[in-house]
This record gives C-alpha cells, sequence and structure tokens, in this order.
C-alpha cells in the first residue's frame, strides 16, 4: 500500500473542475434539480467552477445528497478543464476540509514552515542532542503545530505533513549541528502504512547530506490509540534497521502507557511533562517515574524527563537514575542552538 503523502498534492486553484465518483442516476438527478450544469461520462460526474467560494458551496450541497445515497462519493479537484487522475481521490469530507482551512492547507503544501530546536541535556546539564518541533516560517502566517495536524488529519494530508516535517528537520540539523550530537525527530506512526516505503525519503535524505544515521532518535508522537501494535514494532524494526534509534514519547500519560513501553522497549523512553510537574514534593508521581525508571532500565532504555521547568524537578529525576532531561529549564525551542551553530560558531 503506497502512503498517500507520496503521492502529488496541489493546491486548489480559485478556478478548476470538480470529478465524483461512482456515478448514479440519483446523484445526476440532485444536481440537475440544484440548477447546476453538470457533465458526466460512464464512470464519472464533474463540472466546473469559477472561484473557490462556489466550489465550497457546491461541495457543502452535495454533502447532503451524499447522506441519501447507497455509496459514500470520492472527489477530486483539478484545474479548470484538467483532467482526473488515479492516485488523487479523496473523499468529499476531506474535500470540504481542504477548502474551509483554506489557509493553513496552503501552509501544509506550501511548506511554509520552520524546525525549531529545544536541547536535551545530560545530568551534568551538558547539550547532548536537541528535539526538532515544527513551528512557522520566519515572516510566514502564524499558525499552533497542534491545529496544524489536526487540520492535516481532516483533509488526508497528515501523511504528507508528517514527511514533511521529518524532511526538514533533517536538513536543518545538517545545516547547524556538528556529527556526534543527537536529533530527535517526530514522527506519526499512523501516517506510514508501508515503513519500506514510506520511509524511503526520510533514508534517502540523511544518505544525500552524508548525515550519520546514529545521530538520528525518531520519536513516536501519537495524540491517538496505538490500535495496531505490530505495525509500529515493525516501524521501529525498519528505523533500527538503518542504524538509526527510536523513542517513545510521553510515557505516563494518555496512550503511552507502561504496557506500551514494555511492549515496545524503544531505545529512549520520554516521561511526560505531567509527571515531571512538581514531582519533587508529590510522591504518587515519584513512584510512577521510579517504576518507569526500573522497567526501562529492563530491556536497556534511556529515560528522558521532559517538561523540566524548575531545579527541583531535576534533581529529583537526576536522584533516581534518569540522565537525560529536557525543558524550558534548560530552554526553548528555538530556530538557532545557543550561541548559533551548535558545534560550528559555539564552543
Amino acid at each position: 500500500m503506497n502512503c498517500s503523502g507520496c503521492s502529488p498534492i496541489h493546491p486548489i486553484e480559485d478556478q478548476g473542475t470538480l470529478y465524483m465518483r461512482p456515478i448514479s442516476p440519483a446523484l445526476l438527478e440532485a444536481l440537475q434539480k440544484q440548477g447546476r450544469h453538470v457533465e458526466h461520462s460512464d464512470e464519472l460526474i464533474w463540472m466546473h467552477f469559477m472561484n473557490l467560494e462556489s466550489a465550497q458551496h457546491c461541495i457543502e450541497d452535495i454533502l447532503k445528497i451524499e447522506a441519501t445515497l447507497p455509496e459514500k462519493l470520492t472527489v477530486q479537484i483539478t484545474p479548470l478543464y484538467g483532467q482526473a487522475d488515479a492516485d488523487s481521490w479523496i473523499s468529499l469530507s476531506m474535500q470540504a476540509a481542504r477548502l474551509k482551512h483554506a489557509d493553513l492547507v496552503s501552509i501544509i503544501l506550501e511548506h511554509q514552515f520552520s524546525s525549531h530546536m529545544q536541547p536535551i541535556v545530560d545530568a551534568s546539564e551538558q547539550i547532548i542532542g536537541f528535539e526538532f518541533l515544527l513551528r512557522p516560517a520566519e515572516q510566514g502566517r502564524p499558525f499552533s503545530a497542534y491545529e496544524l495536524f489536526e487540520v492535516a488529519r481532516d483533509t488526508g494530508l497528515h501523511s504528507f505533513l508528517d514527511r514533511s516535517a521529518r524532511i526538514a528537520a533533517i536538513e536543518t540539523s545538517a545545516v547547524l549541528l556538528r556529527h556526534g550530537v543527537k536529533r530527535f525527530v517526530n514522527f506519526l506512526p499512523s501516517s506510514i502504512y508501508n515503513p519500506e516505503y514510506c520511509l524511503t525519503h526520510t533514508f534517502e535524505t540523511i544518505e544525500r547530506l552524508s548525515l550519520d544515521p546514529k545521530d538520528f532518535v525518531f520519536e513516536v508522537v501519537e495524540t491517538e490509540q496505538i490500535q495496531h501494535m505490530s505495525i509500529l514494532k515493525h516501524i521501529f524494526e525498519v528505523y533500527r534497521s538503518h542504524g538509526m534509534s527510536v523513542a517513545l514519547d510521553d510515557v505516563g500519560a494518555g496512550f503511552s502507557t507502561i504496557e506500551v513501553m514494555n511492549r515496545l522497549k524503544p531505545d529512549f523512553v520520554k516521561i511526560d511533562r505531567s509527571l515531571i510537574d512538581h514531582c519533587d514534593h508529590d510522591l504518587n508521581k515519584q513512584q510512577q517515574i521510579i517504576d518507569i525508571v526500573e522497567m526501562s532500565r529492563r530491556f536497556g532504555g534511556r529515560v528522558l524527563a521532559e517538561g523540566i521547568e524548575r531545579i527541583e524537578e531535576f534533581e529529583f529525576c537526576r536522584s533516581v537514575g534518569i540522565d537525560l532531561a529536557q525543558g524550558y529549564y534548560f530552554g526553548k525551542p528555538t530556530a538557532y542552538p545557543p550561541q548559533g551553530p551548535y558545534g560550528k560558531t559555539s564552543a
């Protein structure tokens, strides 16, 4: 199965042609009753639009018609009088979302974002790496990363965005970081249908830039329940077979449970910030953190405490054997590492 992020995706133009399938007499009749000029073949129905507003109204009307049909429609929009192709069909609801969130969709399709870096330190507070985080491009339109990924999911663009963000992080790291500095790069497992195929661009970029695979840690960022553990384990295997490490994020909160950690056995275990917050005087949190540390040791996972904002939190984490940490106490995400490109103009 090919990943949707690998198919060509183009911004919607002001004028275009809307194609629909499957064709049905009920759909044709309903569109004609609305007074719309439609054309059709044995397999497709299509109509032209002269501006995006009319396209949006048209989609809204067709959504109402779809509710009365026995089959869900798939659609695609091409430039005016363009031909439909085999790879660009999406659901009607996804197309409606792309028109509704046109500004955010253009940010995704035009790569109007950048990679910021947040430092990761060891027990002696020395920077050993950075996590790469998606942020608006310099002088670009503002957005929240959470909102952008939610829109990407609703519009069927989350594979495209996830892959683009990974590539941007790798390319940024090549410019700013020296050999030996760890680069934690996020990925959404739900966007990777076939690891051998969908991760090809990631591996090719690392090779093209002559980077060391051992410097990369690919980090699961999952906001939804991991339903197919075997698929995620296979993704981990593919990353590791290329010489890279893997991390599980937000352990101890949401769906990143201790049970999931034990099944996946990641190289790095990142404890969720909700457990770290004021852990120095919360006995319940302390016990949960100790449990994660002890279980991680059994399979050789290195533990990283996220969300450190106070020295007291850091001191407790060190006292129970956590040797890596990240949080505002050490530095916020920035476009450049401290004192310029790390390892190039800094000491």
